[in-house]
C-alpha cells in the first residue's frame, strides 16, 4: 500500500533529474535504430514541466493519507528505495542504450571526482531538505509547511540559479516567482479560513520548513555544475544526466541512514 502511494513521486523525481532538468527526453529501443529525441520545442518543454509539477504537488498528499497508520520516517524509507530502484532502472536501460552521447557506465568512468562528488553532495542536501519537509508536515501540517518551505525555496532557488547561469528573460522569471508566491499565500489564507480549529504552529513547526526551504533553493546548483551542458557532445570529465542522477540517488540513500535515524529518535 505505502509503496504504491510513494511511487508517483519517486518516478517523478527520477524523471526530473534525468530528463526535465535538461529539457531532454530519450526514446530508446533495443535495435540499431535507437533514437534520442531532443525536446527543443518550448511548448513541449513547458508541458513536461507542468506534468512534473503536478506530480511533485501530489506526493505530500500520499504522505498525509498514511500519517495515521504509517510513521513519516518509515514512509520516507519507502520513498528513498523508490528513488534508488527507479534510478537503476533508468541508468541500465535507457541510460545504457542508444547512439547519442555516452552511455551510463563509460560516462561514469570518465567523470572527474569533483563532478561525481558535487552530484553526490547535491543528493545529500536534497535528502536533508526532504526529511525536514516530511517532519514539518507531521508537526505543522501542509498549510504552514508549504507556505514557508516552498515560498522560501522558490525565491532562493530562482535567484541563485539565475545568478549562476543567467539564461532567459529576467522580467518573466521575476514575474513568475511573484505570482507563484502570491498563489501560495492566497492558498494559505483560504485554508486558514476553512480550518475552524487550526492550532497555532510551534517553534519547531516553523523552523523546520524554513531550513528545508533554504536547502531546497541550494541543492540543484551542485547537480547542475556537475553535468555537461551538451549531452550529445559532452565535455570531458562532466556527467551526463544518467550519471548525475545515479550519484545523486546514492547520496540520498547513504545519507538517509544517518538523517532518518536521527529523525526517528527526535520525533
Amino acid at each position: 500500500m505505502h509503496y504504491l502511494l510513494i511511487i508517483n513521486f519517486s518516478i517523478c523525481n527520477t524523471l526530473y533529474e534525468n530528463y526535465f532538468s535538461s529539457a531532454e527526453l530519450m526514446l530508446i529501443n533495443r535495435y540499431n535504430n535507437a533514437v534520442m529525441l531532443l525536446v527543443n520545442n518550448y511548448t513541449q518543454a513547458v508541458f513536461l514541466s507542468v506534468i512534473t509539477m503536478l506530480c511533485w504537488g501530489s506526493w505530500p498528499n500520499t504522505q498525509k493519507l498514511t500519517s495515521n497508520s504509517w510513521r513519516s520516517e518509515l514512509f520516507y524509507w519507502d520513498y528513498v528505495w523508490g528513488i534508488v530502484l527507479m534510478t537503476l532502472l533508468f541508468v541500465f536501460i535507457p541510460g545504457s542504450l542508444g547512439k547519442v552521447g555516452k552511455s551510463f557506465w563509460p560516462d561514469m568512468m570518465q567523470a572527474d571526482w569533483a563532478n561525481l562528488t558535487s552530484a553526490f553532495i547535491g543528493g545529500i542536501i536534497f535528502n536533508l531538505t526532504n526529511i525536514l519537509f516530511v517532519a514539518a508536515l507531521a508537526i505543522a501540517g501542509m498549510l504552514v509547511t508549504f507556505t514557508i518551505a516552498i515560498g522560501v525555496g522558490l525565491v532562493i532557488g530562482v535567484l541563485i540559479n539565475y545568478l549562476a547561469v543567467p539564461i532567459g528573460n529576467e522580467y518573466y522569471l521575476i514575474g513568475g516567482v511573484i505570482f507563484i508566491v502570491l498563489a501560495i499565500f492566497l492558498s494559505a489564507i483560504a485554508h486558514k479560513r476553512l480550518s475552524t480549529h487550526m492550532a497555532k504552529p510551534s517553534t519547531k513547526g516553523i523552523v523546520l520548513p524554513l531550513i528545508a526551504g533554504i536547502l531546497f533553493g541550494l541543492y540543484y546548483l551542485l547537480i547542475a555544475r556537475s553535468m555537461a551542458t551538451d549531452f550529445q557532445f559532452p565535455k570531458a570529465g562532466k556527467l551526463g544526466p544518467y550519471s548525475a542522477v545515479f550519484c545523486f540517488s546514492i547520496g540520498v540513500l547513504i545519507s538517509t541512514f544517518v538523517f532518518n535515524t536521527i529523525l526517528m529518535k527526535c520525533l
